[in-house]
Formats: structure tokens, C-alpha cells, sequence
């Protein structure tokens, strides 16, 4: 890949895939960390005398505008964090965008209304998705690919208009792959892993990966519970994916035949039910009550997390201990995140609920190596697939 760096910006329109898929509490951004990391990029392109103009997506409006997802409060932050103003157009590839892109100056920004309003951005169908792409390719005449929270999806921004255009990788893009690299070609060791978060069927597939080339895996959130279960525990009302125990015994015994230290929770906070108020006590891993549910790790589990990363030189941490939104039962996601923070090692936080749940619980964004834009992507590379929107930008 090359970056932008490498082309010759000046007085041409360069169409910016980013990412600013971020959350909305009505027209209010509740955490605006993927626009902050998109401003460098966009930035250093205006200074260069480009007429920038930036897409991206917000949610899954399915096709076809819909009000609550429109970016024009995204528009409005962009504008405060880059100190510029910045033309909406209120469409994608209709007369507002051509208008609005047409009418740009050299170092000036415009961003389109979300992708996802038309229905060829996620189409399967080659053809359709083709013909949008020819629409936003004319807007342009280079394309940079700086949205790293996108590029494992096979969409006609991220996928067919670079395939159109002269492109680069913005420097968001080449620093997710720098970081990337480093936890897959020749980590320092000793290398740990912790995922967490709802779903073991999520992460089956970098789970799979990683049992070949890490020393620790620490599992928490909900998907310690399946986990738990596949030993034989009993884990009351706890999230539990049955049709995933006999994959999961798989990964056990792979882990033990690997010298791989697979550790688990060895207390919870057990909750009567889901909800912030909920009374809970902790309780021991192997012993959850079956009217319970488990919403966090306990104290003696955050302990023991803490104690197998303070020696670690490298970790890539991805899903939260808990229901981290609900102060109760934050405090295990608060003390793995305190852990990386306080460790030497080069640190990574795999983007998604971890990175909100940093921000969230007011941690330090300097106290990690790197905090990840894309959760998905972040999985699908440490998996080993390869990534539409980073081979489009590679060919």
C-alpha cells in the first residue's frame, strides 16, 4: 500500500473513505473518538491544497435514508475538531452531492450524507454495486482509504471505488496495519491475549488462530460462561451459547496440548437479573447459583488477570470483563484496562466496546500503545482473512 504521502493532492478532489460510525443519543454524539482519528488524515490532505471530500457510514438504515442516522451531527463535530467549516450534502450521489462537490475550493471539505442511504454501497450483487460505485467515483479524482473500521466489509466505498481511481491508504489505515503486524509476524513475548464480550461465536475464528502463537488467553465477559459450561460448571441464568460447548472443548484441550495458560474466571458477580440495580454477590466461577446470572468478573478474577499481564511484553486485549455500562459491574473491564495501563508491555485495544468502555470509564488514551478504530477488522486480520477494503488498496 501506498500512502498519501505519495500522491499529488494538490487542486484535485480526493474522495476520503473514513469512518465516523459513531454513537448517537438523538442528535448527540456520546463518544467521538473515530472523528478525532479521522481528523489527522483529512487535515494533512486540506493542508495540501485538496478539496476533500469525505464519506463514511453511520448504522444500518438498510438501504435507504432514514432521518435517524443521518450524519449532519456528525458534520458539525467535524467541523469543531477540524476548525474548518464543512458542506453537507444532503444526499450521497444526487444533485446536492455533485453541487456541493463541484463548488468545493483547494483545501476545503465537504462530507456526503451516510453511504448507507443507497442501497448499492452493501449490495452482494457485483453489478449494483458497480454502478454506485461509478457515481461516487465521478465525484473524484483520487480515493484515499482511511476508514479501518470498514475495510473487512466487501462495500462498493471501500472496495469497488478504489478499483476506480488512483488511491493511497490515509495514515489511520497505515497505522492499524503497522500495529497489526506486530502482534502477528514476531510479538515479544510473552504475548497475551484477553477477549471478552457476549459472544464466544464471535470470536471463534481468532480464537482458532491465536492458540498457535500466544503464551496466555484470558476469557471473560459473557463469554466465559460457555467456557465455564464446557468444563462441566453450572452458570445459572449466565449467557450461554449451547451450540458452541463442543467447539469450545476443543479450544480447552488444543490450549493444554499447546502450552497455551487458557485462564478462566474464578469468581463472578452473580446478579438476580439484568439491570444496573440488580442485587448481586460474588460467587465462585464453578458454583453460580442457578437462579443467578453472571454480569462480571469477581475480585480474586481481577486479580489473577492482573497478576498474568504484568509480566507480558505484548497484549491485544478485545471485549469487555462485563456489563461495563453498568457501573456496578464495570469493575472488571476498569481493572483489566488499569492492568494494560500499568504494564511495560506494547499494549492494544481491539477497538469496539473496549475502546468505548476506555472512554467510558474516563481511563487514559495515552496510557495504551494503540487503541483500535475497528473492532471487526481488528478480529478478521488476527484471524488471518484478508481484508476486501485493504487488498482493494494493496492492488
Amino acid at each position: 500500500m501506498i500512502g498519501i504521502d505519495e500522491l499529488d493532492v494538490k487542486g484535485r478532489r480526493v474522495f476520503v473513505r473514513a469512518d465516523l460510525n459513531v454513537p448517537l443519543d438523538g442528535e448527540t454524539i456520546t463518544d467521538d473518538g473515530r472523528i478525532r482519528a479521522s481528523v489527522p488524515t483529512i487535515k494533512k490532505l486540506l493542508e495540501r491544497g485538496a478539496k476533500v471530500i469525505v464519506g463514511a457510514h453511520l448504522g444500518r438504515p438498510k438501504g435507504a435514508p432514514t432521518p435517524k442516522y443521518s450524519l449532519a451531527p456528525v458534520s458539525r463535530r467535524l467541523a469543531e475538531l477540524l476548525g474548518e467549516d464543512v458542506a453537507f450534502a444532503t444526499d450521497v450521489v444526487g444533485e446536492s452531492a455533485r453541487s456541493v462537490t463541484e463548488a468545493l475550493q483547494d483545501g476545503q471539505v465537504a462530507l456526503l450524507e451516510n453511504l448507507r442511504f443507497e442501497p448499492g454501497e452493501e449490495s452482494k450483487d457485483d453489478a449494483v454495486r458497480g454502478e454506485f460505485a461509478d457515481k461516487l467515483a465521478a465525484l473524484a479524482d483520487l480515493y484515499v482509504g482511511d476508514g479501518f473500521g470498514a475495510v473487512h466489509r466487501k462495500h462498493a466505498s471501500v472496495y469497488d471505488v478504489p478499483q476506480r481511481l488512483p488511491h493511497a491508504a490515509g495514515d489511520l489505515v497505515l497505522t492499524e496495519v503497522e500495529v497489526l503486524k506486530k502482534l502477528t509476524e514476531d510479538p515479544a513475548r510473552p504475548y497475551v491475549v484477553v477477549l471478552g464480550g457476549a459472544k464466544v461465536s464471535d470470536k471463534l475464528g481468532v480464537i482458532a488462530n491465536l492458540l498457535s502463537k500466544v503464551d496466555r488467553l484470558l476469557i471473560g465477559g459473557g463469554m466465559a460462561y460457555t467456557f465455564l459450561k464446557a468444563q462441566g460448571h453450572e452458570v445459572g441464568n449466565s449467557l450461554l451459547q449451547e451450540d458452541q460447548l463442543d467447539q469450545v472443548r476443543g479450544f480447552l484441550n488444543e490450549a493444554a496440548s499447546r502450552g497455551v495458560d487458557l485462564v478462566l474466571p474464578v469468581d463472578v458477580l452473580a446478579a438476580t437479573h439484568f439491570a444496573a440495580d440488580a442485587l448481586h454477590e460474588v460467587v465462585d466461577a464453578t458454583a453460580i447459583p442457578a437462579d443467578r446470572e453472571g454480569l462480571d468478573i469477581g475480585p480474586k478474577t481481577r486479580e489473577l488477570f492482573a497478576a498474568k499481564l504484568a509480566d507480558a511484553e505484548t497484549v491485544f486485549w478485545n471485549g469487555p470483563m462485563g456489563v461495563f455500562e453498568f457501573e456496578a459491574f464495570s469493575g472488571g473491564t476498569r481493572a483489566v484496562a488499569e492492568a494494560l495501563v500499568r504494564s511495560g508491555a506494547f499494549t492494544v485495544v481491539g477497538g469496539g466496546d473496549s475502546a468505548a468502555a476506555v472512554r467510558l470509564l474516563g481511563l487514559p488514551e495515552d496510557g495504551f500503545s494503540h487503541i483500535s478504530t475497528g473492532g471487526g477488522a481488528s478480529l478478521e486480520y488476527l484471524e488471518g482473512k484478508t481484508l476486501p477494503g485493504l487488498a482493494a488498496l494493496e492492488a
